[in-house]
């Protein structure tokens, strides 16, 4: 199959607008995601549960609609109830942007009202942690729904042998997106913190979560301007119709259409698999470094502009790497690489920063290019004109949406107390995931879905 005349027509100016919603949410994935909301929230919940503001340890229960939960846990779970949630919202979202006419406003109205759910954050003061819990569930669904949006333009913008190399962009840049507002998150927390007075480090903590929110509504307006429309044929299918009944029903013919694509599927279980272990180290790590390694909020967040800067680099680099050796084969590398990285943190020292920030680097050079060679060959193995579609079964795991998990994690943290334990289980998800995409013939897979595989995988 050759490239459609969408992909020709594709510019720097139109590539450049899909590159900055990466910059516009990872303002949301990293100050919110993996530093200040797990330690903040689970604050918040301790309170609740009766603990003091500065306690070093505390085994309290809530028991949010009368089911007891440990204190430590809640964060965790509420990650993965909001996996469960997105498994019902994503596809139908991406079943709706392949049969919309536009799918900007679509974007937009993801993008917006995840960003208003995190300025909501501001409101979650004292003990209030059923407020934060439910603001952070809108928040990471809008966001997951945003990025299928997002992830569906990509075939438009690049032919088979482009993509990796576009994917990585948009992800490198996103991370210094990202490291940008942290790096001012870190300033204001520096100069403004007060030695002996915890809730001065809680109420920065919040308003660090807001100041994210800010910024991805702010930077969503520049793909909203540049990015062009590029209407497939199932949208002209429904201009006259109901998107939304049209969506769900959708839903229900790619559900049943998917299964004669079994190595697409076959790809996608091996992604949420591996993907499940990246997305739970990203999600916990602040909470471990709080919880586990007794390390202060601004050595979490160096280590995190740490990892989002090289990130940087590393995304580029194994984008680079991909060109010479395949997709496939760069990822099998980046995650036999996380294995060190999780069997590192189990030997942590507890309150000594400098080993938990050379853990960081490490993190930092695999970890984007991992996802964005993931997102890239993924989207080889979708029909054309079922992106949105099928990004939205492939969303369901990606960027802190993953349920199994922080599933895994809470309960290994509730059997046994101990986060180290949590940490190290994580390994079975990399080992499993890495071997099932050895075992994905690629090639094939591509060419049964009705596209041209690129030159190397």
């Amino acid at each position: 199959m050759t490239d459609t005349p969408t992909i020709a027509a594709a510019g720097r100016r139109e590539r450049t607008g899909w590159y900055f919603y990466d910059w516009a949410n990872s303002a949301f994935s990293t100050t919110v995601i993996t530093v200040f909301l797990g330690p903040f929230l689970t604050t918040v919940t301790e309170l609740a549960a009766g603990c003091a503001i500065d306690a070093d340890d505390c085994e309290g229960t809530v028991r949010p609609f009368g089911i007891p939960v440990a204190a430590g846990s809640y964060y965790a779970y509420l990650v993965s109830l909001s996996v469960l949630l997105t498994v019902f919202v994503l596809p139908v979202m991406g079943a709706i942007a392949d049969r919309a006419p536009r799918k900007k406003p679509l974007l937009a109205g993801a993008a917006f009202t995840g960003a208003a759910a995190t300025i909501g954050i501001g409101f979650v003061t004292g003990d209030r942690y059923l407020l934060g819990g439910l603001l952070f569930l809108i928040a990471n669904i809008s966001f997951g729904a945003a990025i299928v949006v997002y992830n569906s333009f990509l075939p438009q913008l690049a032919g088979p042998d482009e993509r990796d190399k576009i994917s990585s962009r948009g992800w490198a840049i996103g991370y210094l997106g990202g490291g940008v507002l942290l790096l001012l998150n870190l300033v204001a927390v520096t100069m403004l913190a007060e030695d002996g007075n915890p809730q001065r480090t809680l109420d920065l903590a919040r308003w660090s979560i807001v100041s994210a929110g800010v910024w991805w509504a702010a930077f969503t307006l520049v793909p909203l301007l540049w990015l062009k429309e590029h209407p497939g044929a199932q949208a002209s299918e429904v201009q006259r119709g109901n998107v939304l009944t049209d969506g769900f029903k959708q839903l229900g013919h790619t559900i049943k259409a998917m299964r004669a694509y079994p190595l697409t599927l076959f790809f996608l279980g091996a992604y949420l698999i591996y993907n499940d272990g990246i997305q739970t180290v990203i999600a916990l790590a602040s909470q471990f470094g709080t919880e586990e390694l007794k390390l202060d909020q601004s050595t979490l967040i160096v280590t995190i502009l740490i990892v989002q800067f090289l990130a940087f680099g590393g995304a580029l680099l194994l984008g680079a790497l991909a060109t010479r050796i395949g997709a496939r084969k760069t990822i099998l590398l980046s995650l036999a690489l996380w294995l060190v990285v999780v069997t590192a943190a189990y030997w942590l020292p507890e309150g000594e920063p400098l080993p938990f920030m050379l853990l960081g680097a490490g993190i930092g050079l695999v970890m984007g290019g991992s996802q964005a060679l993931s997102r890239s060959l993924f989207s080889q193995l979708i029909p054309e004109g079922r992106e949105g579609e099928y990004y939205g079964f492939y969303e369901i795991s990606d960027k802190g949406t993953s349920w199994l998990g922080p599933l895994f994690f809470g309960l290994i943290f509730q059997l046994t107390n101990s986060y180290r334990a949590g940490i190290i289980s994580l390994m079975i998800f990399f080992v499993v995931g890495g071997v099932l995409l050895a075992f994905v013939p690629l090639r094939r897979a591509i060419t049964a879905v009705g596209n041209t595989p690129p030159r190397l995988l």
